[in-house]
């Protein structure tokens, strides 16, 4: 396996099939990570990969909650506060964390050495992809001797980012969502205490919108949208920084600020057509672009590779069909642009409508709180359950009122004294029922390599089946579930679920 691309996608899939014992090389243009921070925010689902790459503690310590999300006026007063409980929720996580890109590429590369079975090469740029019957043929340049080399995979992944060679290579072409925004983004450090709300403020100045937060101990993060002609190298210095950053750094004086960077970025939605061609798949920025106004850019980019993972290793080991791999891009494409349309809501409502907005949201936004189920959805990190698919056996006619199981995660909910379920699953197929199994199906279950969880009367796990009117549920080893109901039948185990890539590593 070739992973072209060393950012938070690659070395995420890489150490995922690391985990499963998949060979795998990631090669990268550049020596070393990118030194200076771009994503600042993930959610507890990602957090949940995190934890399943070996990161938990290390995660922890380099990352803070996030707060919530206060909306502001021009003169600083707040419209409307949709605040976020720091504490574990039901994936064991805060519900959102702020951290620095480089801390989160540097626990990742340091993991990532665990693993013999992958190899991480920098220098390395990808120059041509070009697909044979049986593999993959992958061209690289040396970036610092020139030297050209010619390697041979069985499946390429390209987590190359927005500007992907790989994309090029399959003859991709990006959808357009209709959303393009130019913002400066600026990057200060200080040891002095800025006395500011613990969360992310998104200021709704109809003459500069803006959002601030607090990203760590001493960093913070600024975006400003530029106006017509205005370039980042307006703002290369304090003296001409400080007018946009005053309302948040008070009498702070300038030689207390360092600047870590400033940039403009074109805030982008779109999706590609296409994210696979044979053996060839994009993740990441390569495969969608996604505005920021809801943290989701990163996010987007770790669920794809916690999706393709384990059914890649799968399809090497030989106990998944390759139709599997069918299901990549149909659950993921569809979750990205639902998350992509809430981004667009979101920035839209925030930044948009000029002086007529403003007074828009100046008389809306104080009432937001009393609309039926709209703070239960600003706070709620819980993201759309994934679309039928060969993997998600969701009903084509439901119930409305009646919320399914199928396509949505299962809890990371406490299951064993202080081990949770994907301790237990450990990146397999798992059973998790509220009817005591008989022992000839128990024997069935974990002969296939599955977990098998009861959950007891009470329990986090029998609570969430409950809410689905089931009393059991089949869980892939990416916490998907792939169906629920009120009996799955022994039987049908067999004949209906791939055996477990994991329990092929183990045997």
């Amino acid at each position: 396996m070739v992973i072209v691309g060393a950012g938070p996608t690659g070395l995420t899939a890489a150490t995922l099939l690391g985990q499963y014992g998949v060979e795998c090389l990631v090669l990268d243009r550049w020596a070393t990570s990118y030194p200076l921070p771009r994503a600042v925010a993930l959610d507890d689902e990602v957090h949940r990969i995190l934890a399943r790459l070996g990161l938990r503690d290390s995660f922890a310590a380099i990352s803070r909650p996030h707060r919530g999300l206060r909306l502001l006026d021009r003169d600083m007063r707040v419209l409307a506060e949709f605040s976020r409980d720091p504490a574990p929720g039901r994936h064991g996580y805060p519900q959102g964390s702020l951290f620095d890109q480089p801390d989160l590429e540097a626990i990742l590369r340091r993991n990532l050495a665990r693993f013999g079975a992958v190899t991480l090469r920098g220098n390395a740029e990808v120059t041509a992809l070009v697909q044979h019957a049986d593999g993959v043929r992958v061209e690289v340049t040396d970036t610092a001797t020139g030297a050209r080399a010619a390697l041979r995979a069985a499946y390429a992944l390209g987590c190359d980012g927005a500007n992907s060679l790989t994309r090029l290579a399959i003859g991709a072409t990006m959808r357009e969502l209709g959303f393009t925004q130019r913002w400066l983004v600026i990057d200060v450090a200080t040891a002095a205490d800025l006395g500011q709300w613990e969360g992310v403020q998104q200021l709704s100045d109809p003459a500069r919108p803006g959002t601030y937060l607090r990203v760590g101990a001493t960093r913070y993060r600024w975006e400003f949208r530029l106006r017509p002609g205005e370039t980042a190298d307006d703002y290369r210095d304090m003296a001409r920084l400080r007018p946009l950053i005053s309302r948040w750094t008070g009498d702070v004086p300038d030689r207390e600020l360092e600047i870590v960077r400033v940039a403009e970025y074109t805030f982008r939605a779109q999706v590609a057509r296409r994210w696979r061609d044979r053996r060839v798949f994009l993740l990441g920025d390569a495969a969608h672009l996604t505005p920021p106004f809801i943290g989701q850019g990163l996010c987007a980019g770790q669920r794809d590779a916690m999706n393709l993972a384990w059914k890649l290793a799968g399809v090497l080991a030989g106990t998944l069909p390759p139709a599997v791999l069918d299901t990549y891009q149909v659950e993921r494409a569809r979750h990205v642009r639902a998350m992509i349309r809430m981004a667009r809501i979101i920035g839209t409502a925030m930044t948009a409508g000029g002086e007529l907005g403003d007074v828009v949201r100046r008389a809306v936004a104080p009432r937001l709180h009393l609309v039926p189920g709209l703070t239960g959805l600003a706070t709620d990190s819980r993201t759309p359950p994934l679309r039928r698919s060969g993997l998600v056996r969701r009903p084509r006619l439901r119930i409305r009122w009646r919320r399914g199981l199928a396509g949505g995660l299962c809890p990371n909910a406490v299951v064993d004294g202080d081990r949770r379920f994907d301790d237990l699953a450990a990146g397999r197929f798992a059973i998790v029922t509220s009817v005591e199994p008989s022992d000839a199906r128990r024997a069935e279950i974990e002969g296939r390599g599955m977990v098998l969880v009861v959950a007891g009367p009470g329990s986090e796990l029998h609570r969430w089946l409950r809410t689905g009117a089931a009393r059991e549920a089949v869980v892939r080893p990416d916490g998907v579930v792939l169906q629920a109901g009120r009996r799955l039948p022994a039987t049908g185990i067999r004949n209906r679920l791939p055996a477990s890539c994991a329990s092929r590593r183990g045997r």
